[in-house]
């Protein structure tokens, strides 16, 4: 267990063993959600949103054919630059 205290500002510190479990670093947004129950927990919002991204994107290269590397590039160029590449 792990303790924090409040300051005046509403601010607090993480501790370092609960930093380094969410990979936390300076600068990086902390995310607090409230569950069902009433708890609430805290997470890295940057992995947090990778890891959404990752499961909105899963059975896409199945439902495209299995493209390659070079195929979804070539994709993204041709979103991004048009036929100037």
């Amino acid at each position: 267990m792990n303790l924090a205290k409040l300051s005046a500002n509403g601010q607090i510190t993480v501790p370092v063993e609960i930093r380094r479990a969410l990979g936390l670093k300076e600068g990086d947004k902390v995310l607090f959600m409230k569950r069902e129950n009433g708890d609430i927990a805290i997470g890295n919002a940057s992995a947090l949103a990778i890891h959404e991204v990752q499961q909105a994107f899963s059975g896409v290269a199945e439902k495209l054919g299995n493209p390659s590397e070079e195929d979804v590039q070539s994709w993204v160029d041709e979103i991004r630059y048009g036929d100037d590449k």
